[in-house]
């Protein structure tokens, strides 16, 4: 049975080897991951980055990251999402994402906000985005790198 929970100290390593077994983030982007998995664990009251995870049975199978938009009236940015690839297609990222837009719903939040790459590595995941419901369009060409376009996602919660 799948059950989700707010990520501990005990789930680093698993959500670190998530992030890097995954094969579209780079060094740098999972290394930003576990900067703000520090941020979660050792500074809980700043609340910017707040990350669950989705277990079988104990066993970390993903986890989700996100945090209230600075300087707005309840919008959440979706940081990552990630699900070990021996788990995808079983609903995991579903779950999480469901989870996620339950949570937020019930903290009052009404916008939840993603940003993901236009490249062909990420067609995956925005048709994954586009089956939960998220608008999507093209915010900016060549702006991760040359042919590399910021794709914006977001849902209203209430």
């Amino acid at each position: 049975m799948l059950t989700i929970r707010r990520a501990e100290e005990r789930d680093r390593q698993t959500i670190l080897q998530i992030s890097a077994g995954v094969g579209v983030f780079t060094e740098e982007e999972v290394a930003t991951v576990d900067e703000l998995l520090e941020s979660h664990l050792y500074e809980p009251e700043q609340g910017d980055y707040i990350f669950f995870v989705a277990c079988e049975e104990d066993m970390v199978l993903g986890f989700v990251c996100f945090g209230p938009t600075s300087l707005t009236d309840q919008t959440y940015d979706l940081y990552w999402i990630a699900v070990g690839k021996a788990c995808h297609k079983r609903g995991v990222g579903r779950a999480l994402l469901e989870w996620t837009e339950c949570y937020l719903r019930e903290s009052g939040a009404r916008l939840l906000v993603l940003e993901t790459s236009g490249t062909p590595e990420y067609e995956p995941t925005r048709r994954f985005y586009d089956r939960m419901g998220y608008d999507g369009h093209l915010a900016a060409r060549d702006y991760y790198k040359q042919g590399d376009d910021l794709i914006v996602y977001s849902k209203h919660l209430r």
